[in-house]
């Protein structure tokens, strides 16, 4: 019988990526995974949205990323950044992010409750597992 597999958590994987990659640029901002009260002027929020097991060692979460700011102008500037830097995910820090798919391009979607200018797109992780620890 196979041992078990466990898989990282790929919110967590892609926003540690993000808000370190944009540290490392000299631009420190929020990257969550629900919108901060107070919400902040600019931040980017992630969201598993779907996506499955591929095989026994494989996992692709399906990612919503939202890029928040105060114009639309800068919300498609910070969605070109975190869009860019997504794509370069496979290697970091000897990750287990190994493939990164589009499914979504950017797109504007204001925020429906506040108003705020937001803008998104979505991506595929394709994240290695490893065997489950013994008890």
């Amino acid at each position: 019988m196979a041992a078990p597999v466990e898989f990282p958590d790929g919110v967590d994987v892609v926003r540690r990526y993000l808000a370190e990659s944009f540290a490392a640029r000299g631009d420190v901002l929020d990257v969550v995974t629900r919108v901060p009260n107070p919400r902040p002027d600019r931040f980017i929020r992630i969201e598993r949205v779907g996506g499955s097991r591929i095989d026994r060692v494989t996992d692709r979460p399906r990612l919503d990323i939202h890029c928040w700011a105060l114009d639309e102008e800068s919300a498609a500037d910070l969605v070109k950044v975190a869009r860019a830097l997504a794509f370069a995910i496979p290697g970091w820090r000897g990750a287990v992010a190994y493939d990164v798919a589009e499914v979504g391009g950017p797109n504007t979607a204001p925020d429906p409750v506040s108003g705020q200018e937001r803008a998104s797109f979505a991506v595929e992780v394709s994240l290695r597992g490893k065997a489950l620890a013994a008890p």
